[in-house]
């Protein structure tokens, strides 16, 4: 009866990921432990294999097994959500120091028995993998050498690189991967280079430049044999480009699954994309994977209230602003005169009078004293802050920091013990103090000499693992909104308001900056980025009356123009218009279309202080170079409110007085002619 037996499904979850992109917080305690808007990666990446049907899972990990181990036993004990109808082992090896050993030693445990789902600790998603587990079953039929299936994702975010960027090559019908590229961090490809040979042994190729690697794959029993037989198989990507590289020596072959665009996947494998991930998860991109539905514990912590503010019943919040896309944990408490947005509070924190917080990430215990400044930072658990510290700039601050009263800091990495910091022979370092339990991290230690992600030409070689800052991203990504909630308001019934979807406009926009930022630079022929540009509107479905007020925001939108050099904007937009002069032309056409410009300048005066302070002169300039005309600035002035719109009416009023006295004089030249 055996033979009948139902197929297990099983997983394998590596634990020992990014060990050098969190430090100091992963000289202290396993990244696979980290919090994520409070609560653990790993306890996410199990959540998504108890969604997608999983009833068996190995979590792989070298690095604090033991603690590892007691997570999945609390776990199991207060029953968290992903402890049913899933069976967790934790196995590990000492001499595991990269990807593929722990690949070869549960090769040699044999305790994979058939197709299995390959996961990552820090990998977000809330994709159903059990359709992609059957397409591989399916590849797998016709195609006995299929080694793996990897899952990517389309991405549309315009927001910087966060090192999972792919370029592909693939199949169209067949979905089988030809080729593979992960793109550089802070780098923008003015164009790609792929073998010939992929299009010229093949005939029906898919390019793809917009993927992310989730680090998610379907393998067959044959990968983990695969890196049995290749021990220069060290990483993932290893192991794909060998694979490509040999198929025919080593007749294995790997196909591409990408997520319907619905579904969230993101790998957490820096500061920069962990800000990012947990943006998205208050702005609720990786339902149900949000605070309030009870996540890792089946009951609801939060309530949720109207821009993303997520509060514990049991938090103390008294007479305190939180703006908007705030989670407050149970235990915490936050005095009066604080206001907090864009950030996430951990369990028992105390925060002091009269302070600010902005993108910070608190973990369990903190303690901020009064007036004390955080921006774009993170505190590590039980750290202590004193009056009157400001911490900005992407500054992480290790577990039980204690920063001195007064203390100034931004750019640093700062640790509470020296003994955490060793060079590659494990000799100690001398590390410079800022108070008893306060040390500033040594540059010597923050490099990998493991190299464990295979990603040794993503981060340049002076970028520091420090968290970016993020405010222009976040204004992207959300709308500014002037609601905020007070802690008076508890007794309130807030009613939920729904997350609406990307909005094509906003994506559109981005497009059409990209476009123009690159033609600019690259003095590209108009012809061209016009192309580009009909091509972005066609798929995101613009009017033209969209069409051509987006273009002329996009000119301004720039970095040329929005931090010109000397503050001289005048000259920027001279430059622009010289270049892009012919595109903006080609749409603004019609006096509709001059109306649509002149009302595009309208936001871009309230988004860029540059101009507006200059916006009589931006008209004259456009109306000098005939992109508008005398009788479209008159009708837009016309309409311009007398109260809510008084300051640009005011620095518009000279020059309309120009354009009436230039057509009066113009007039009596008329009569006068036709006198004689």
């Amino acid at each position: 009866m055996s033979q009948f037996q139902k197929e297990i499904v099983q997983a394998v979850l590596i634990a020992d990921n990014n060990a050098w992109n969190f430090k100091p917080l992963s000289d202290e305690a396993s990244t696979a432990l980290l919090p994520l808007v409070n609560v653990s990666m790993l306890d996410y990446a199990l959540i998504a294999l108890n969604r997608s049907g999983v009833e068996e899972v190995f979590v792989y990990a070298s690095l604090y097994l033991q603690d590892i181990r007691q997570h999945i036993k609390e776990g199991i004990a207060t029953f968290a959500s992903w402890s049913f109808k899933m069976t967790v082992h934790v196995i590990g090896g000492e001499g595991c120091r990269c990807f593929g050993d722990a690949m070869r030693d549960l090769d040699a445990k044999a305790l994979i028995r058939g197709n299995f789902i390959l996961l990552g600790a820090d990998t977000v998603t809330n994709a159903d993998l059990r359709p992609v587990l059957e397409q591989h079953k399916r590849t797998a039929k016709f195609d006995k050498g299929a080694a793996a299936t990897l899952v990517f994702k389309e991405s549309t975010s315009s927001t910087a690189r966060t090192g999972n960027e792919l370029l592909i090559a693939m199949d169209r019908q067949s979905t089988r991967l030809h080729y593979h590229q992960r793109l550089r961090m802070n780098h923008k490809e003015a164009r790609y280079q792929i073998p010939l040979d992929v299009f010229l042994g093949n005939s029906s190729v898919t390019l793809h430049h917009n993927l992310l690697d989730p680090q998610i794959a379907i393998g067959s029993p044959s990968m983990l044999s695969l890196f049995s037989d290749n021990f220069d198989f060290q990483t993932r990507d290893d192991f794909v480009r060998g694979l490509l590289i040999n198929e025919e020596l080593l007749d294995s072959r790997i196909y591409v699954s990408l997520l319907p665009p619905a579904q969230y996947a993101h790998k957490v494998n820096n500061w920069l994309s962990y800000q990012l991930v947990s943006r998205d998860i208050i702005s609720r991109w990786a339902y149900p994977l949000v605070p309030d539905m009870g996540v890792y514990k089946l009951q609801q912590q939060y309530v949720f209230y109207k821009d993303n503010i997520y509060k514990s019943h049991d938090a103390n919040v008294s007479k305190v602003a939180l703006q908007e896309n705030v989670v407050i944990q149970a235990g915490s408490q936050v005095d009066a005169g604080t206001t907090i947005s864009s950030s996430v509070v951990g369990a028992n924190c105390r925060i002091g009078k009269n302070c600010q917080l902005n993108n910070v990430f608190l973990m369990a215990n903190v303690t901020i004293h009064d007036n004390c400044q955080l921006r774009h930072c993170v505190i590590g658990p039980d750290a202590v802050i004193n009056e009157k510290c400001v911490i900005t700039a992407g500054c992480v601050l290790g577990a039980k920091c204690v920063l001195p009263a007064n203390t100034k800091l931004s750019n640093t990495l700062v640790t509470s013990s020296q003994d955490t910091q060793r060079t590659e022979e494990n000799e100690k370092i001398e590390l410079d103090s800022i108070g008893p339990k306060a040390y500033i991290v040594s540059d010597v230690t923050t490099g990998d000499p493991d190299d464990s992600d295979g990603e040794e030409d993503l981060l340049p070689k002076a970028t520091t693992l420090c968290i970016p800052k993020m405010s222009e991203i976040q204004a992207q990504a959300n709308d500014a909104s002037d609601y905020s909630y007070s802690s008076d308001d508890d007794d309130e019934d807030e009613s939920r308001v729904a997350t609406p979807l990307p909005d094509d406009t906003n994506i559109f926009l981005s497009e059409v900056i990209d476009s123009l930022t690159r033609g600019f630079r690259e003095k590209s022929n108009p012809d061209f980025l016009i192309l580009e540009i009909n091509s972005s509107r066609y798929a995101y479905n613009m009017s033209l009356k969209e069409v051509n007020f987006n273009v002329v925001k996009a000119v301004f939108g720039m970095e040329s123009i929005l931090e010109p050099a000397n503050n001289n904007v005048l000259v920027a937009i001279n430059a622009a218009f010289k270049q892009l002069g012919p595109v903006v032309s080609n749409y603004i056409k019609s006096e509709d279309a001059m109306f649509d410009c002149l009302k595009a300048l309208e936001d871009i005066c309230e988004e860029n202080e540059l101009v507006r302070e200059k916006i009589s002169q931006v008209v004259h300039y456009l109306y000098d170079k005939d992109f508008i005309s005398e009788d479209a600035i008159h009708a837009w002035y016309k309409q311009l409110d007398p109260k809510e719109q008084a300051p640009l009416r005011q620095s518009l009023a000279k020059l309309v007085d120009w354009l009436n006295q230039s057509s009066e004089e113009d007039d009596d030249d008329d009569d006068d002619d036709d006198d004689e």
